[in-house]
């Protein structure tokens, strides 16, 4: 089980504004490998993602976040430049293999900014706003997004070996 939370930004889903069905679709996708520990919305602010996504990092201790919106062209959309500020690495791999998974169906994932990485033992992934986006991106990753945080773990060999 992986200690998961899930961070939904949206200036209308954290003033009750908007329903969230984003944060109830990675649930559904994930399933039960994903012991789901925390889950806010909170507002496109850049200083609250960051300081919640230390909090989740640094005192949960969460194996892994996924955050939700704030990823696209808009003025408000800053969740990558706060995800950025907070990780120690970067992986883009997992970024480059949602976006491309995406733009099989659609070529306007190509304008998704999401990016993810490692801070310490946690992996925080971005994820689109829209339910489509967070399925078929989970969908893009989900086949090794255990194995890598095993690693991150220290709980799975190397990738090269079998």
């Amino acid at each position: 089980m992986y200690k998961t939370g899930i961070l939904i930004m949206s200036d209308q889903g954290s003033k009750g504004k908007r329903e969230d069905l984003s944060g109830q679709e990675i649930k559904k996708v994930l399933g039960k490998e994903y012991h789901f520990e925390f889950y806010e919305i909170i507002p496109d602010e850049k200083e609250i993602i960051i300081s919640k996504l230390v909090y989740l990092c640094d005192e949960l201790e969460l194996d892994l976040i996924l955050t939700s919106g704030g990823t696209g062209f808009s003025s408000r959309d800053v969740t990558p430049e706060a995800t950025l500020q907070v990780i120690e690495k970067i992986t883009p791999g997992l970024s480059e293999a949602m976006r491309y998974y995406g733009m099989q169906n659609t070529p306007r994932a190509m304008l998704s900014r999401a990016a993810a990485g490692i801070r310490d033992g946690t992996l925080i992934i971005n994820l689109p706003g829209s339910v489509k986006g967070v399925r078929e991106s989970l969908e893009a990753i989900k086949s090794v997004l255990g194995h890598g945080l095993d690693i991150i773990k220290g709980s799975a060999g190397e990738c090269g070996h079998r």
